[in-house]
Parts: C-alpha cells; structure tokens; sequence
C-alpha cells in the first residue's frame, strides 16, 4: 500500500475522466497492488468502498450453497464494480465475492467520500451510467442463463481465444454457473463429434466454423 502520487493520479484521471471535479478528495486516498487470486470482498461482508482499478482486473462472482459459482461480471480499469456501489447506495452489505484474477492495482473510495464526490453532477452521472450498463450486462446474463442451451454458452465460451484454450473444466464451468462434470460430458460430446481435441487443461478448436453455429443456437446436429 503506497500514497496515491502524481503518476496514479494522471492514470486515475485517463481512466475516470469524471474524477477530475473531485479530484482533492482523492489525493490522500492510498494506492494497493495484489497478486492474482487475492479476495477483494466476500459475501456478507459491510462495503467499504468504491473501488477503482488502475491496473488489472477483479471477477465477481456468486457463491450458492451447493458450493458453485456464477460468474456474474470482471471489472477492469475505468469500469464500475455493480455490487459494491449498490452496497453503497442501499447501505447493505455486499451480496456477491470478488477477487483480483491478474496483478491489480487499485483505490478504493470510502463510504463518506464517495458520497460527497456524488454531490458532482459529472461524478454523479458517470456512476449512474457505468450502473445502467452494468445492469444490462447482468440481464444479458440472466437471459443466457435462462434461455440459451448450456452446449450453446459453452460454445460461445470456448470462442475468441485463439485456436487453443487454455483452461481447467472446472473454471468453465464456474464461468458458466454450472459443475464440472456437465462440462467434461459437453466437451467430450464435442470432442466425438470433431469440434475440439482435449488434453490437459488445454482444449484445441478443430472446426470453429460448426462450433460457432452451435454458439449461435443452430439447431443442425453437430
């Protein structure tokens, strides 16, 4: 943990250009860099402030009882963290966990300061805008979840990443909000079915033309 200086200060402002008008209430706020893997909040626990990102990036997730997780949203620098400032605002506690998924680098604004900084009609607006596009994001989620068949996200999951995916089925399937084993009998449909060659934590894309029409929902049998 440091003091915020010249540098995180300019980062800070490239990043959260809305920042600028509040800017005096930040300059003693500390600067804290964590290691991957490294909880930032839990469930249940009071907020304690809101966090902004200068380097990194944070995944934020929900635990059920069962012992899965759903990922819910990452937040990375100049994004909004949805759960922390809906703490804040309702006065709760935090209802989901985040943990820093890179190196991270961050500040966070105590309860009291961010809502004098609020008072600013641009840093207002800013987190009210950063809010709406997060609840989009969270109801796109919720339509996937409730909508789209689970070969389908897993499809869609295993797209973007080049031709090989380097991951463990268990953190497909928190990613997906699923268990493990369903994903090992997805992935091994594929692998039957010539979309994907598997090995150890490593899934190869063999045809991603019919895997990207599986993500798309075609119904023609793969």
């Amino acid at each position: 943990m440091v003091a915020m200086d010249a540098v995180h200060r300019q980062t800070l402002l490239s990043l959260y250009p809305a920042l600028e008008a509040v800017m005096p209430l930040l300059a003693s706020l500390p600067v804290t860099t964590v290691p991957a893997g490294t909880v930032l909040f839990r469930e249940n626990d009071p907020c304690q402030g809101f966090p902004l990102l200068l380097a990194g990036e944070v995944r934020v997730c929900r635990a059920a009882t069962n012992g899965r997780e759903l990922e819910l949203y990452r937040v990375q620098p100049g994004e909004m963290c949805l759960v922390s400032s809906a703490g804040l605002f309702a006065g709760q506690a935090l209802t989901a966990r985040g943990l820093s998924t890179v190196p991270t680098t961050l500040t966070l604004l105590p309860a009291p300061v961010f809502r004098q900084a609020l008072a600013d009609a641009r840093f207002r607006d800013f987190v009210l805008g950063l809010f709406a596009s997060r609840m989009a994001d969270l109801t796109s989620l919720i339509e996937a979840i409730a909508f789209q068949r689970l070969d389908s996200r897993l499809a869609s999951t295993l797209l973007g990443h080049g031709q090989q995916v380097r991951a463990t089925h268990q953190s497909l399937a928190d990613e997906l909000g699923t268990v493990r084993e369903i994903v090992t009998r997805l992935l091994h449909r594929f692998e039957r079915d010539g979309l994907v060659e598997l090995s150890r934590e490593c899934i190869t894309i063999c045809d991603s033309a019919r895997l990207r029409a599986l993500a798309g929902g075609s119904t023609t049998p793969v």
